[in-house]
Order: C-alpha cells, then structure tokens, then sequence
C-alpha cells in the first residue's frame, strides 16, 4: 500500500470514531414544547472526571498518529524467513 491509502485510511477510521462523539454532542432538535417542565436536580459534589478530557483526546490522537506511523513504516520488501 501507498502511503497515501494509507493516510485515507486512518482519515476514514478517525471519521468513522468522531462522528459520534460529534453528534451526541449536538444539542438535539424537538418538535415537542418543553416549556412548562422544570427539572430540579441535587448535585451532592463536582464529577471525578471533570478536566480529564483533554487527557483523553491526547492519548487518543497519539495512538492514531503511532497507528499511522507503524501502518506507513517498515517499507522494506526483503522477506523475514531466509
């Protein structure tokens, strides 16, 4: 494979990933009227993940830059058995 097969490859497993993290997301769009509910909810304390996302993303996008990185590397055409 080329490296640019390569590269649409990842581009569309990476796709394939963040499309639904981008729609859940989106603020949802509904035809019904909510205007006469509340909601009142207890929060006893702040969440244990609250700023880790951004860990999340770094780890993710290291392990699709080294998945690039080890699907384009080792072009060699020499066989492994002698």
């Amino acid at each position: 494979m080329n490296f640019l097969k390569k590269a649409a490859i990842s581009l569309a497993a990476t796709s394939m990933i963040a499309a639904p993290v981008a729609a859940s997301a989106a603020p949802a769009i509904s035809s019904v009227s909510f205007d006469d509910v509340s909601a009142v909810s207890a929060v006893d304390g702040q969440s244990e993940l609250e700023g880790s996302s951004w860990i999340i993303a770094l780890l993710a996008l290291l392990a699709i830059i080294g998945g690039v990185v080890i699907a384009a590397g080792n072009n060699s055409d020499t066989p492994t058995s002698p």
